[in-house]
């Protein structure tokens, strides 16, 4: 890996971290509104942004869930497993909406490993605790949508780890 590729996934990492800190109330419980899942749509951008996404969750999970080694197993796979079929989609979806509209569903659709480790660390009832937490996912990426494509058009997320 490129030195640019690791700090520059390293600054996600911390992004993610910082920004997940900052609304901890909010992006634990049965109604989740993370809004540092919004980074999830750097991968529509460029696929390498993917170790930064997976580190910065992996950490605000080990530093800040309550849900202990379930937010680390659940957590972390639910990004890994959604980041990773975003990734291939980017093979059919040629369009960035596009393929940010189907991270979005990807995102909600896998909510259902954040259900279970609700379900198994807190006993919170499944069925209604993935119905919350993919609401609560696909607002904060439908809103994360259009900021991430305003920044891309300052920043240039493709060209920045090309």
């Amino acid at each position: 890996m490129k030195t640019k590729t690791l700090v520059i996934n390293g600054i996600i990492a911390a992004l993610y971290i910082v920004v997940t800190l900052l609304i901890k109330p909010f992006g634990f419980t049965s109604i989740q509104f993370r809004v540092s899942e919004m980074f999830n749509h750097l991968v529509v951008f460029n696929k390498k942004y993917f170790f930064g996404i997976v580190v910065g969750v992996f950490i605000a999970n080990l530093l800040f869930s309550e849900l202990g080694l379930y937010d680390l197993i659940f957590g972390v796979s639910q990004s890994i497993i959604a980041l990773s079929i975003t990734i291939f989609s980017g093979k059919f979806i040629k369009s960035i909406w596009g393929r940010m509209i189907f991270n979005t569903i990807i995102f909600s659709f896998t909510m259902f490993f954040i259900a279970t480790a609700l379900n198994l660390a807190l006993g919170f009832p499944f069925w209604i605790t993935w119905l919350t937490t993919a609401i609560s996912e696909f607002i904060v990426m439908i809103i994360g949508a259009p900021l991430m494509m305003a920044l891309n058009k300052r920043i240039n997320f493709e060209k920045l780890l090309s």
